[in-house]
């Protein structure tokens, strides 16, 4: 794998023609041409572009995970592999509680990343001063959209989720709802419809961008072809087309043959686009890759003078968590780390900020003491020469193996059982849990913050999440 490392002064290095570099022939022998070149990287450079990367639910037990198990795939032993977003020359920590919840949602957290404030939990674009399902006080609470503030200054703006188009991390950059849930008007309770609140999928269609493409049609259509109202004939893709004469797409060929200078609006499945894990035969076969959206969002984008946002949301590793499916989230995991690579490959890093984060964490731990190169979603096998307390403890006290990944909770919960079973293993299992919930649930600790290009030298120490925001409009010199 090629080692990204990239300061500032090697870049402006690199930058400079061999034949630039005479040498004194003199005592001390030194280039004549480094001074202004140390100048020059000294100074603070304006992002004309960025990109924010959303591992969403991608905790830090998430991505070493992930790290072992692309190098295991690559046939090493995996825990020296390097995902690309790791040689970022910079990283936080980010404090991700919503300003009523210890641990987070996507909504509350996205929202503080796309508009630089902390809110409630399950409400987006609006402060904390909404009352979280009333219309009324949405409306009167709304904050500034990074989505709308970047389409203001010209700039173009895209939008990329392998989960629902409408579901709350993406919904963060161009919606305002008091409730996250509101993605199609049917979702609206009765009692709040006619005050003022239009659905998610409504707002998406009626707003400014030039790329957006995800999952999730039900949203869009009535009657029959989708989950709009039963009496709504509503075909709101439709309605989009006429206003701006964009292209409408719904296979990954429909949306590469999209004419350029126009923009897209691709929605790609039902509801959330298929896992990696489960595109065999011809499931998900028509839906394109989180690194093909990628790389076409990029490509339209960039023909913008003026710069662009960028949006791009790996949506299933969350789900794949909430499922119990270690191997479902780090397949997932594997193809965001892809789609980084081949952004990093793709774009000139002096006027392009890169930023890689989560939204939240997930109660998923990495435990027992495996040897190395262990399967990672294997059974625990201990080292040899570890000692007898090393190994002794890869078998739980009822003298049975348990797997190195698992949860604090979720539907694989062991806690009722009378006699635990041997674990599955492989990338279709379920991983056993503690405690018994329908879904397994986010986790409080922090996430990381990983940042390369200009203004990447903010990304440092211990942050609230809302200094995301700053982050990105301070890069781009909307702000000192």
């Amino acid at each position: 794998m090629t080692i990204f490392r990239r300061s500032s002064l090697v870049l402006a290095l690199a930058a400079v023609p061999l034949g630039a570099c005479s040498y004194d022939q003199g005592a001390r022998g030194v280039a004549s041409a480094p001074a202004p070149v140390m100048e020059q990287a000294q100074a603070p450079k304006k992002a004309k572009n960025v990109i924010l990367f959303i591992g969403d639910g991608m905790g830090i037990s998430t991505i070493t995970a992930a790290r072992i198990y692309a190098g295991q795939k690559l046939g090493q032993t995996g825990e020296e592999y390097v995902l690309p977003f790791e040689e970022f020359d910079n990283v936080a920590l980010v404090k991700t509680y919503n300003t009523n919840a210890q641990v987070a949602d996507s909504a509350g957290t996205a929202t503080a990343m796309h508009s630089g404030e902390k809110t409630k939990i399950g409400v987006l674009g609006v402060s904390s001063k909404v009352t979280r399902g009333d219309c009324a006080s949405g409306l009167a609470n709304p904050l500034p959209l990074l989505g709308e503030q970047v389409k203001e200054r010209g700039m173009a703006l895209g939008i990329v989720s392998t989960a629902r188009i409408t579901h709350a991390t993406p919904a963060s950059v161009y919606a305002r709802a008091a409730d996250r849930n509101w993605e199609a008007d049917a979702a609206i309770p009765e009692e709040e419809r006619g005050k003022g609140c239009d659905d998610i999928a409504r707002q998406l269609v009626d707003a400014d961008f030039d790329f957006a493409v995800g999952g999730g049609t039900g949203a869009f259509f009535g009657k029959d072809k989708g989950g709009r109202r039963a009496d709504d004939a509503a075909d709101l893709p439709a309605e989009w087309v006429a206003r701006t004469g964009g292209t409408y797409a719904t296979t990954a060929n429909e949306m590469s043959a999209a004419p350029v200078g126009k923009p897209v609006l691709g929605i790609f499945s039902p509801s959330h686009m298929t896992y990696m894990a489960e595109k065999t035969g011809d499931k998900g076969a028509s839906e394109p890759t989180l690194t093909e959206m990628t790389m076409s969002a990029i490509a339209r984008l960039r023909r913008n003078d003026n710069g662009y946002y960028l949006m791009v949301e790996s949506g299933r590793i969350d789900h794949g968590h909430h499922a119990g499916k270690a191997g479902f989230a780090l397949e997932e995991a594997v193809e965001f780390a892809k789609a980084i690579k081949a952004t990093i490959a793709s774009v000139d890093m002096d006027e392009t900020l890169i930023l890689v984060t989560a939204d939240h964490s997930h109660v998923f731990t990495i435990a027992g003491y495996p040897r190395r190169g262990n399967d990672i979603l294997g059974l625990v096998v201990p080292p040899s020469g570890g000692g007898d307390e090393v190994a002794e403890a890869a078998k739980a006290e009822d003298g049975k193996p348990y797997t190195t990944l698992g949860y604090g909770n979720g539907p694989g919960s062991i806690a009722n059982m009378a006699e635990r079973p041997i674990p599955e293993t492989g990338v279709n299992a379920r991983q056993q849990s503690a405690i018994p919930t329908g879904s397994e649930t986010h986790a409080g600790e922090d996430v990381a913050l990983y940042g390369q290009g200009p203004g990447s030298d903010k990304v440092r120490g211990v942050i609230e999440q809302d200094l995301i925001y700053d982050i990105i409009v301070k890069a781009l010199g909307w702000k000192e």
